[in-house]
């Protein structure tokens, strides 16, 4: 991302979080970067632009603090417990604008919709940098169900103000392990339902 592209997400951010989404126009950001119109449009042609921008650079901040290898000692759900926890690091910061857009894709449906695959593209990359897959239909499961997990904690990190996210955590905590218990059952069920077409009952 260029300065000039960080200047303007910079001003986005901080009128959502005074104004609102609805209230703020690309006049509006393009005045507070000092960007002529037509610069601003050539970086981001709308609001939808500029806040999936807002989330590939949370992306961005969660994926540099992955670790190269895995360990081997942590569990897929520890892996995404941390990632996620980097994820609600890097967004303390903006909360009042994260509030913003989520007040505004509330009350407007067709913004929600629209916003959906900036944010599945966030859960798949918060799974990947769990070592988690994205790909294919269980892919596509997990990140629905991440996506899940991530609107409900976003309840409580909003209201959060311990120093340490304890509260956060705690939420994260609790719903990855529902997740686990889960996904535990249903690969008991995958794999009984395998065994039963490998291996028919005779007759």
């Amino acid at each position: 991302m260029t300065t000039s592209a960080d200047t303007v997400l910079d001003a986005f951010l901080a009128l959502i979080a005074e104004k609102g989404f609805a209230e703020v126009t690309l006049r509006d950001v393009a005045a507070a970067a000092d960007l002529g119109l037509a610069d601003l449009y050539r970086l981001y042609p709308d609001k939808v632009a500029l806040a999936a921008a807002f989330m590939a650079r949370i992306d961005a901040a969660v994926l540099a603090g992955t670790p190269g290898q895995v360990d081997p000692e942590e569990t897929a759900r520890d892996r995404l417990f941390d990632v996620m926890m980097r994820r609600y690091d890097a967004l303390r910061p903006h909360r009042d604008a994260l509030r913003a857009l989520r007040r505004a894709g509330t009350r407007d449906p067709l913004l929600a919709l629209a916003l959906g695959p900036a944010l599945r593209r966030s859960m798949g990359a918060m799974l990947e940098a769990a070592s988690l897959s994205s790909e294919g239909l269980p892919g596509a499961l997990r990140q629905n169900g991440l996506l899940a997990i991530h609107y409900a904690v976003s309840r409580v990190f909003d209201r959060d103000d311990t120093v340490d996210l304890s509260k956060t955590m705690a939420a994260l905590d609790s719903r990855l392990k529902m997740a686990e218990r889960w996904s535990q059952l249903f690969e008991k069920y995958a794999v009984s339902r395998r065994e039963k077409v490998t291996n028919p009952a005779p007759q």
